[in-house]
């Protein structure tokens, strides 16, 4: 017993090695997910084959019942490994190796009955067994998943075991059943198991197998009818999965969740597809509407000033009063005040000081969000007196944006020539004339200081009014 200890620690101790490198590697594999191989392309994609080791009890019967040829079975230490070959998903062939020794004995009788048989006890020691078995798994019934966690499985197969049985019989004498050689039988394992991931390399293993051997002498005991030994073995153990650790395991694949995926993917596909093409029709449904809407308007002219809505910037202008090609009333000049200097700009306009100074307080309170074109509303009074000066004398007004250089040039040019625009806009809506100003931005290509300090930087991100 001491020895089948050692030997089984020895096991566990190599398998133990083996989950800590392949724990090692699938910490990098991890990360990324893994992509089953398309449908129909065979096995490439997957990894097919896997090696296992496990321990566990054996004892000298079956679940499935039967007669044994002692009364009282007992558990024994057992250990094994295997090979396996996944055919398909649902189908493997593996190679079973495994080892271990069957005890029973006679103490356990049916109400006090005396012993029947001649021996007290046996032991067999199973030098080896071997056989090759089919697994099929049952993981895959779970449609749900495109890589199932858990995978019951049963086995069936064939192969031969090699033994020597030693029996005691009641007056105390050991009897060695085949002293001068192991017997070797036939024996049909039938199994099933369950499992579990433990990792993407590597599986827990629990499994129960009924050993039915081709022969009445596993026990050492010839007892009529002489029907044949049996022997269970339940286990416990690693599997671990060969080959490119970036491909998953082919038992654990499911393909029809795979086929669901891909009819799910190519569904939302063409349920997108559908909606940008709505999208699209509805925009240029959008566009034909407003291009309908321009030509009504083009063909109106509603407060009878000879410009038609579409081009009139100034619409219910009162009956009589001359208009520009923008529909905007003309300019009254109005005589220059004796107490303020005046600036004759092209012989039209009169320009005060007073003017200047709302424009120049204008320019130096208005402030815009950091790296946007949205005026703050703190500058907003300022503007909305520059508005009322410009719709009381009719003065026009450019507006250049300008930025400092930090930033691309195609960038700085798009912020300049939206914060002049925004100010546009503004002026506009409150009652200035859009025809009579104009925006643009020139980016940082027109620096009034130099861009090396916070104060020149400062000075260059400006907007400049000039009237005229």
């Amino acid at each position: 017993m001491r020895k089948n200890f050692l030997k089984a620690a020895t096991v566990f101790s190599i398998a133990f090695i083996c989950v800590i490198g392949s724990m090692a590697q699938d910490t990098t594999t991890r990360m990324s997910t893994l992509i089953a191989p398309p449908l129909f392309t065979g096995n490439d994609g997957f990894r097919t084959w896997s090696i296992g080791l496990h321990a566990g009890a054996m004892a000298p019967f079956a679940a499935t019942g039967g007669r044994n040829d002692f009364s009282n079975w007992q558990t024994s230490l057992g250990y094994g490994g295997y090979i396996k070959y996944q055919i398909s998903h649902g189908l493997g062939l593996q190679l079973d190796f495994l080892r271990g020794t069957l005890k029973a004995n006679n103490d356990k009788l049916w109400a006090g009955a005396p012993p029947v048989s001649p021996y007290k006890s046996f032991q067999t020691d199973i030098h080896w067994a071997t056989s090759m078995s089919g697994v099929i798994t049952l993981g895959n019934i779970n449609w749900s998943q495109l890589h199932t966690s858990i995978q019951p499985y049963v086995t069936i197969g064939g192969g031969a075991v090699n033994f020597n049985p030693t029996t005691v019989d009641n007056s105390g004498t050991s009897v060695n059943f085949s002293p001068n050689k192991s017997l070797t039988e036939f024996y049909v394992p039938v199994g099933l198991g369950i499992k579990a991931n433990l990792s993407q390399g590597v599986n827990l293993d629990l499994g129960y197998t009924m050993a039915y051997v081709d022969a009445d002498n596993l026990d050492g005991y010839f007892k009529s009818p002489y029907i044949g030994d049996k022997f269970s073995y339940a286990h416990i153990g690693l599997e671990f999965s060969l080959g490119n650790s970036s491909k998953p395991q082919l038992a654990r694949h499911n393909p029809p969740a795979q086929l669901a995926q891909n009819m799910k993917d190519q569904n939302d596909a063409m349920r997108a597809s559908l909606a940008a093409s709505e999208e699209r029709y509805n925009q240029r449904l959008a566009e034909l509407n407003g291009l309908r809407d321009d030509l009504n308007k083009m063909k109106m002219d509603s407060d009878g000033d000879g410009v038609s809505d579409y081009f009139d910037k100034c619409p219910n202008t009162p009956r009589g009063v001359k208009v520009d090609g923008a529909g905007c009333p003309l300019p009254v000049a109005a005589p220059p005040v004796k107490d303020t200097i005046v600036r004759v700009q092209n012989n039209t306009y009169i320009i005060t000081e007073e003017d200047k100074k709302i424009v120049s307080e204008a320019v130096h309170n208005l402030e815009f969000d950091f790296g946007k074109a949205t005026i703050r509303s703190r500058s907003l009074p300022y503007l909305a007196r520059v508005a009322e000066l410009l719709v009381k004398k009719g003065f026009s007004l450019k507006l250049a944006g300008h930025t400092d250089a930090i930033g691309s040039e195609e960038a700085n040019m798009k912020l300049s020539k939206n914060r002049a625009t925004s100010v546009k806009n503004y002026l506009v809506s409150q009652g200035a004339s859009s025809g009579r100003i104009e925006a643009d931005g020139y980016g940082k290509t027109q620096p009034i200081a130099t861009n090396k300090t916070d104060a020149g930087r400062q000075k260059n991100r400006r907007v400049e009014f000039t009237l005229y």
